[in-house]
This record gives structure tokens, sequence and C-alpha cells, in this order.
């Protein structure tokens, strides 16, 4: 068995060997990153912005409007989620707005 000197000896020649493959790994990693940059032409712009697709983030997204109203109260919904208990199980077509 192991002593306490000769595990805390390992574990530190373990730890060098962590930072190293990991050091040698990101190396590999921002190789590989700026190879595919300039193959592909890539700004910052390309790759950190927060729009996903074309149409994806286009513009701030306002309130949707409320298609149902409670004739008895007033209350909206909008017909997203989960719905009111008023308008659970009836028809929905005598709610519209």
């Amino acid at each position: 068995m192991a002593s306490y000197a000769e595990l805390l000896a390992q574990k530190e020649a373990l730890e060098r060997q962590i930072i190293e493959a990991k050091a040698r790994e990101k190396a590999e990693g921002i190789s590989k990153a700026k190879a595919i940059i300039e193959q592909y032409g890539l700004s910052a712009a390309d790759l950190f912005s927060r729009r996903t697709g074309s149409a994806g983030g286009s513009g701030p997204r306002g309130k949707v409007a409320a298609k149902y109203r409670n004739p008895t109260t007033g209350e909206t919904w909008t017909g997203r989620g989960k719905a009111p208990k008023w308008i659970e199980g009836q028809d929905r077509a005598k709610f519209a707005i």
C-alpha cells in the first residue's frame, strides 16, 4: 500500500500532466478554429452575434395581441400557454375578440 507522501507525489505528477494535456488540446483547438475562420472568411460578428439563422433575433419582440376576452370580468388571453380557467373546456369562438 502506498504511503501518504507517495500518493501526494502521484497527485502532483497527475496534476502537471493534466495541465500539460489541457494546454496542448487547447492549442490544437485554437489552431483548428483559426483554420476554419480563415477557410470561410468569418469575422468576430459571425462567430459571436446573438442572431441565429436568417430571421432569428431580427428585432425586439413585442406583446402578442389578445385573442379572447372573458365577458364577465374583461380578462383577456392571447391563446398562448395554458388556458385560463374561465375558458377551459368551452368553445373558444364565443370568447373571441
